[in-house]
């Protein structure tokens, strides 16, 4: 006599047929994903940085003055003036909408040049600790001569040398990158050189520029990017600090750094609007920082 198969409904059911179905490995874009989403900072930091650049990038439709043309009459009105949100500088321009038209300089002051960088530097550095010998001696050493000047000083001399503007900033901060990402891209290629996959790849015949572009670029990428991401926001201080020193966009043109240069003479008159460029240029470096933190945590990268 042969007992009958349990039966089940509902849940119960649903249960007895799924209890020997393996659970799918996370794949780790979605560990990452995982482990960014349940960072409290990192969000919030991004949530600042996207609500910059979108203000930014409607800086048109969400103010109604012209950021270059000021009243006379209206100099260094307080915050909270009528039809003034964050007051007027010291040309009677609108602070709101100059401070968000400035945006667009700065940021784009900050991750231009950062993207160039990090793509020059990385392909020096990834062919560097890829063939190795007088290659590698040539490209480093070089490298080593930029890094050997403090970041500040070496933009200062070259943006001095190409003279003012928002391209010679851009020029200027990609040469005073380049040297640092090749040294993070030649010190992970390195590591990766090594693997078994690699010599794998060697002896199926793969040239050389495919094994770098599939195999080495690919597993090299994650502490590339943390470290790039942690640069835009010093990019971003770096450039405003080249505006503070005239060597950055030419006036009436609105940049944060430019601004703070030309309300330091009315910090005694009217500081909090004086100030209004600083708080930007902190909450955007201050921001980037976190993001970059948080995205390091994000992907595990060691360091």
């Amino acid at each position: 006599m042969t007992s009958a198969a349990p039966t089940f409904t509902g849940t119960a059911a649903e249960a007895w047929r799924e209890r020997d179905v393996p659970a799918r490995p996370e794949s780790y874009l979605q560990a990452a994903r995982r482990r960014f989403m349940q960072n409290r900072v990192g969000l919030a930091a991004l949530g600042v940085l996207g609500m910059l650049v979108l203000s930014a990038i409607l800086a048109p439709w969400l103010t109604t003055h012209d950021p270059t043309v000021g009243v006379p009459a209206e100099r260094l009105l307080p915050i909270g003036s009528a039809g003034h949100v964050l007051g007027t500088d010291e040309q009677g321009r609108d602070m709101l909408t100059r401070l968000l038209y400035g945006g667009r300089l700065s940021l784009i002051a900050g991750l231009v040049p950062v993207l160039i960088a990090t793509s020059i530097g990385t392909t020096l550095g990834a062919v560097a600790g890829y063939l190795g010998g007088w290659v590698a001696a040539v490209i480093m050493r070089t490298m080593d001569m930029f890094y050997a000047f403090p970041t500040v000083l070496l933009a200062i001399a070259v943006s001095a040398s190409l003279g003012p503007g928002l391209k010679n900033v851009i020029i200027a901060m990609t040469i005073v990158y380049i040297a640092p990402i090749a040294r993070v891209a030649e010190a992970a290629t390195r590591k990766v050189v090594v693997a078994e996959f690699i010599e794998a790849a060697r002896l199926t015949g793969a040239s050389t520029v495919r094994i770098l572009f599939t195999q080495v670029l690919a597993n090299i990428f994650s502490p590339i990017f943390v470290y790039a991401s942690g640069l835009v926001g010093l990019s971003i201080v770096i450039a405003a600090s080249l505006s503070f020193l005239g060597l950055g966009v030419a006036p009436p043109a609105a940049e944060w750094g430019f601004m703070l240069n030309a309300l330091r003479g009315t910090i005694y008159v009217n500081p909090w609007v004086a100030a209004l460029p600083g708080l930007f240029i902190f909450a955007v470096s201050i921001s980037f920082n976190m993001l970059a933190d948080a995205i390091r945590d994000a992907l595990d990268v060691k360091g």
